[in-house]
């Protein structure tokens, strides 16, 4: 269950970076609700994550879906370069983490 955890925990931390792009945009109530939204729920499944995990490898995966993931999504969303060398330190980036998980508990 903590692996889940610190993969949800993933998921909000991208989205809380989506949504400090959308919030320096459009300085609105609800676009700095939904940032501070997907911060908060990632601290909140990372926390329950590191119940199970060592608190360096779920901070480390974390921090990895987070990192490419918001990469990612910045290619996709805002037109942000898609060169080969950012994909390739993506894909490092993704395979430290799935290392990290091989090895870890």
């Amino acid at each position: 269950m903590s692996w889940l955890f610190v993969l949800i925990a993933g998921l909000f931390e991208m989205l809380g970076v989506v949504f400090i792009n959308t919030f320096n945009q459009h300085k609105t109530f609800k676009n700095g609700l939904l940032m501070f939204g997907g911060f908060g729920l990632s601290f909140v499944f990372l926390t329950l994550a590191m119940n199970g995990l060592p608190m360096g490898t779920a901070y480390a995966v974390w921090t990895g879906i987070g990192a490419a993931g918001g990469t990612v999504l910045s290619m996709i969303f805002y037109q942000e370069a898609k060169d080969w060398k950012r994909i390739v330190c993506i894909g490092l980036i993704l395979s430290a983490t799935v290392g990290l998980k091989l090895i870890g508990e």
